[in-house]
């Protein structure tokens, strides 16, 4: 195995919320989930200052941080150095990102990434695991496998909180179900049943392009808590977007379908029928084929082809250069319907070739009647390198940032 190391509220919370005044609510858990949030973007952090910057009284928010300090998810500092006087110490609490560990899973078309993450979505360790032949259950098995080696070696005196698992295509998140991943041939998976079983660990599924809808939001950019379209352009081609406190799922968790979105100067054959569709235009696999089918590569590999274009090689460029432009057609289709604050781009060729992300915004500037500032609009993922293994942990973390008093940490108290 080679590893690589690599909202606020404005209601003022009385004794009604506090730990022992009412039974375990939504109201509570609400309340705490804000004062972890602060703490997530502030911290280290006073307690007062968590008062003052969320609206939770002081008596709310000493409640919640002695709770989440005794489940493990806070932990005091030493005291602020500064003049004494009358009143508490100023004591700052940060995140406990030394207890626990949260498990992360993303299954591509060739291969799943299996990862470890700390309560601030630090990838601690990440191990990429090719699988080709493997059906559904044998390569869920296998991750499994891998989780297990992982958390032996890398994290042994922590407790793992559960399991997050991210995948293209149509995924239910309620049900755990992958409904429909037609590049991995999988129909009907219930992925949540089957990870369950074999980790004991309570598990969270999502699609990809929404569990990094959801990583923006908490760990990234401020600015994606307005409005964020994510656009995810790997194997698979899909969409995701949030406004205010909604990470829209539609019906059966169905959108963000983009994939069959037409795209003009493409007469690249989709599955579908019918030719010049975005993800057949652009996929990974269809630029692979392209470099091979023209001498760059000995086997389609995207890898090898970014590489190439990396360093320096004219064609393999220019095939990424022609992608770019296909794709600023939809990142510019999906600003003038949505208007988002920004709109974010996963994608392997934006983060290693520089003058991908200058074409898709020159696109984007051409077609878009509704983007204003392309640059500030336009802008690639925070988590380069770190993608695939930050969705599938952040499924698990957003949940827990979400609900911190809820049934997760029950499980493992």
């Amino acid at each position: 195995m080679v590893c690589h190391d690599p909202l606020m509220t404005s209601r003022r919370v009385g004794a009604e919320d506090l730990p022992g005044t009412l039974s375990r609510g939504p109201r509570r858990g609400a309340s705490a989930s804000v004062v972890l949030r602060a703490v997530l973007d502030h911290g280290p952090i006073a307690r007062s200052a968590i008062a003052r910057r969320t609206g939770l009284s002081a008596a709310a928010v000493t409640g919640h941080t002695v709770e989440l300090i005794r489940l493990g998810l806070l932990r005091e500092l030493p005291e602020e150095p500064g003049p004494k006087g009358p009143g508490r110490p100023h004591v700052p609490v940060d995140l406990d990102t030394g207890r626990h560990v949260v498990c992360g899973v993303h299954l591509a078309v060739h291969h799943a990434t299996v990862a470890l993450l700390d309560l601030r979505g630090n990838v601690l360790v990440q191990h990429e695991e090719p699988h080709a032949g493997l059906g559904a259950e044998e390569l869920l098995a296998r991750t499994t496998e891998i989780l297990d080696d992982l958390l032996l070696e890398h994290a042994p005196d922590r407790t793992p909180l559960g399991l997050g698992v991210a995948t293209g295509g149509w995924v239910d998140r309620a049900s755990g179900t992958v409904v429909e991943h037609a590049m991995l041939g999988w129909r009907d998976v219930p992925v949540r049943a089957l990870l369950t079983s074999g980790t004991g660990f309570a598990v969270e599924i999502d699609g990809h392009a929404r569990a990094l809808v959801r990583a923006e939001r908490l760990l990234g950019r401020r600015r994606s808590r307005e409005s964020v379209v994510q656009l995810f352009t790997g194997n698979v081609v899909d969409a995701a977007f949030a406004t205010g406190d909604t990470v829209h799922h539609g019906p059966r968790s169905a959108a963000g379908a983009v994939a069959h979105l037409p795209v003009d100067g493409s007469t690249e054959p989709c599955r579908c029928g019918r030719a010049g569709c975005l993800e057949a235009a652009v996929s990974e696999q269809t630029l692979a084929r392209r470099g091979a089918e023209m001498g760059l590569l000995a086997d389609e590999s995207f890898p090898q082809l970014l590489a190439l274009a990396a360093n320096g090689d004219p064609i393999a460029r220019k095939l990424f250069f022609d992608r770019a432009r296909l794709v600023g057609q939809a990142a510019a289709l999906l600003i003038d319907v949505l208007n988002p604050e920004i709109l974010v781009l996963v994608d392997r060729s934006v983060a290693q070739l520089p003058d991908c992300l200058p074409i898709i915004r020159e696109e984007v500037r051409t077609r878009s009647l509704a983007c204003g500032d392309v640059e500030e609009t336009v802008v690639g993922t925070s988590f380069p390198g770190t993608e695939l293994a930050t969705a599938g942990g952040v499924v698990m973390l957003d949940a827990l940032f979400e609900d911190p008093l809820g049934p997760l940490l029950a499980r493992v108290s």
